[in-house]
């Protein structure tokens, strides 16, 4: 009960309407097996009065329990989206380190299968409470033919429910368990699927995957799950042997001790076989309780573990006229390394209108440097300064809107979510022509027709993305890496300098050393620390700079992108 009133506490009243109306149900049935009795031993003229009484009954019983089980079918999908938006909603709110560790398996797992275990706890709670109102009815019954049965009956429930309780504490402790090995199972459906390619390259690899790990944590869930429900089995069975034990001692025992008239002895035997069903019925609900709590306990440990950031609601970015890190350090665990990889102490400034080159091998902490530049990872020491004041948490979003970035791991949205441009789906189209997608990619009403692309198409439509959210700072991350030799002269000689030329800031995460020369100046990172900066001409000598020239992009030159279209930065 404590968990169905925390997840209607905005629809208690409609929840008591829904309970009150299952129990006028249930006590309806009860009093219908009381007249059924009643009548086995009534006279004709009474027969009368006792149909009439029998038929407002039944029609009672049919409003109210229609009216309930619409009440709890409408509460249980109202907590479902109450209880997704407000994870989304943490999830949304919370640091990006915590959500890059947290994963997605997981939170995918609560946000679908956890939050419909508790739709079907409301489901099955009007056949809950009408049968509770069954049994307890019926229990009141059986009390005014016979006290003494009552009280058997009382002691009798007693027993069960310290047995019952006791399988049940074991099978919600093996059901927790199991939810907990599906989030690893989710993870590792999504493996199948993500690393299809390499699967089917690969016959060894593939059997090792599916008859190794998948295998082994289907056969763990299967195990953990198989537990819990046979003990909740068992903990029916229980319930069953102890209600019919009940039954025997009264029809055989107590009946010897008790005087017993004809009539009330037919109505225990017909009260005894019509509680058999809402008995099993209470029995069977008993593991959709324990599933929604086990589901509610992980929801809310998920929201738990997600902090909320403290910002502060700020205008859009429009200019900055500095950008320092003063001694910033992060430190991470890298799995494949196995050990803890620092970056930092780093010291770097960036104005507005100057490109840089943010050069190094792999694993030398290029992206995460460009995260903590971009304000989705928290110095650990040092600090950032915009404009000379300190970037603290509740300045950290109002931050983060200066920059637009395309990392090299883009994620693409189909539609132009958070644009406000006049004319979005003009500039849109005009820009889709410059980067030759306008024969695989349409725009209306700020949508895509499709994303199914290659990864070096699906960049360039994430760096029209990015060119139409007019941010001051831009950052490329490896952008280049799957781009053909026209687009890639076009990104670094033609975009980048103008860009620059209309007072953005451009940061460049590159290996094309064949243009680094064109950089204003350039920072090489190497094991976290930065090692080396300088201008770009400096690099000039390690390449022979190609002579520059036109290119033409469907019969216009290079130069004239994005210019062409007479979109603004």
């Amino acid at each position: 009960m404590h968990t169905l009133w925390f997840l209607v506490k905005g629809s208690r009243q409609r929840l008591l309407l829904a309970i009150g109306m299952s129990l006028v149900s249930g006590f309806g049935n009860a009093s219908m097996v009381a007249l059924i009795n009643q009548a086995l031993v009534a006279s004709r003229e009474r027969l009368v009065e006792l149909g009439l009484r029998f038929l407002v009954i039944g029609v009672v019983v049919l409003i109210t329990r229609t009216a309930s089980q619409t009440l709890f079918m409408s509460l249980g999908q109202n907590a479902k989206a109450s209880l997704r938006m407000k994870t989304i909603n943490r999830i949304s709110s919370a640091p990006f380190a915590h959500v890059e560790r947290q994963g997605s398996a997981r939170s995918l797992s609560v946000l679908t299968q956890d939050l419909d275990s508790i739709v079907m706890l409301f489901v099955g709670l009007p056949g809950l409470v009408m049968n509770g109102a069954v049994i307890a009815g019926c229990l009141v019954y059986l009390g005014m033919l016979s006290w003494q049965v009552l009280a058997f009956a009382a002691v009798t429930v007693l027993i069960g429910s310290a047995g019952f309780h006791l399988a049940n504490t074991r099978g919600v402790f093996h059901l927790r368990k199991s939810r907990q090995r599906e989030d690893t199972l989710v993870r590792q459906f999504r493996a199948l699927f993500d690393g299809a390619k390499e699967l089917k390259l690969h016959r060894a690899r593939t059997r090792e995957f599916i008859d190794g790990t998948l295998a082994t944590e289907v056969e763990a869930v299967r195990v953990q799950r198989t537990r819990g429900y046979v003990l909740y089995a068992a903990a029916a069975s229980w319930g069953s042997f102890i209600f019919f034990a009940f039954i025997g001692c009264v029809l055989f025992v107590l009946t010897r001790y008790v005087p017993v008239a004809p009539h009330v002895m037919s109505g225990y035997a017909m009260i005894f076989l019509y509680m058999i069903m809402p008995i099993e019925g209470v029995l069977s609900a008993i593991p959709n309780l324990s599933t929604a709590a086990v589901a509610l306990e992980r929801v809310e440990q998920l929201n738990a573990e997600l902090p909320v950031e403290n910002t502060v609601a700020a205008a859009q970015a429009t200019s900055f006229d500095s950008i320092v890190l003063e001694g910033v350090t992060h430190r991470y665990f890298r799995e494949k390394e196995n050990d803890v990889f620092t970056l930092g102490p780093v010291d770097l400034s960036f104005r507005p209108g100057e490109l840089v080159y943010l050069i190094g091998g792999n694993g030398s902490g290029k992206t995460t440097l460009a995260k903590m530049i971009v304000g989705l990872y928290t110095p650990e020491s040092g600090r950032i300064l915009l404009n000379g004041q300190e970037v603290g948490e509740a300045q950290r979003d109002a931050y983060r809107q200066h920059f637009s970035v395309v990392f090299s791991d883009f994620f693409l949205f189909d539609t132009l979510l958070g644009i406000r441009l006049d004319n979005v789906d003009a500039a849109a189209h005009a820009l889709l022509e410059d980067l030759q997608l306008s024969h695989k990619v349409k725009i209306e009403n700020g949508a895509f027709s499709t994303l199914e692309l290659s990864q070096g198409q699906r960049k360039r439509l994430a760096l029209l993305v990015s060119y139409l959210e007019d941010r001051p700072f831009y950052l490329f991350d490896e952008w280049a890496a799957d781009q053909d030799p026209l687009f890639k002269d076009v990104f670094y000689r033609r975009l980048l300098p103008e860009l620059k030329a209309k007072g953005k800031t451009v940061l460049v995460i590159t290996h094309d050393d064949r243009y680094f020369h064109l950089a204003d100046r350039y920072i090489k990172l190497d094991f976290g620390q930065v090692v080396e900066q300088g201008e770009g001409v400096h690099l000039a000598d390690l390449v022979v700079a190609p002579a520059a020239r036109p290119f033409a992009v469907h019969g216009a030159t290079a130069a004239s992108f994005p210019a062409a279209h007479g979109a603004q930065i």
